[in-house]
């Protein structure tokens, strides 16, 4: 059940239950149904900033809020970066870029061994160490 059914249910005139009685009930904090429900529209200035970020987001989905300003910016619509993220969080889009933590194992994928961890440089046979001329500076190839 959603927060507006929930404080639909609540009868603010029963005189058996008080109203913390009946939030407890509904398992509603008291603080939800006291908050004033109120819309906010966008001004006109905001909706034709929220088209052209959609238009570009269809461009460039990996676009974030910082490069989304930086087109804004270069379109001529001074905004900053914090309007630029409530916007698109209101319109509920966001990057499809990766986000942190996108490197880290998972516990199924095996993890293999450096087999060369306790292996000393002496232990290495090198048997002769050509070199090439190549210009002014000689490569030199070694075969391990």
């Amino acid at each position: 059940m959603s927060v507006g059914e929930k404080i639909k249910c609540i009868d603010p005139k029963d005189s058996d239950l008080s109203i913390s009685r009946q939030c407890d009930l509904l398992r509603l904090p008291r603080s939800s149904y006291y908050r004033p429900r109120v819309f906010t529209f966008e001004s006109n200035e905001n909706l034709e900033l929220m088209r052209l970020i959609d238009k570009e987001f269809l461009r460039h989905p990996f676009y974030g809020s910082r490069k989304m300003r930086d087109y804004l910016n270069r379109q001529s619509f001074p905004v900053n970066r914090k309007r630029v993220q409530r916007l698109m969080r209101l319109m509920g889009i966001e990057s499809v870029a990766p986000k942190p933590n996108t490197s880290r194992p998972r516990r199924e994928h095996k993890v293999y061994p450096y087999l060369r961890r306790n292996c000393r440089s002496q232990s290495l046979i090198m048997s002769g160490v050509p070199t090439l001329p190549i210009s002014r500076w000689p490569i030199i190839v070694l075969c391990i």
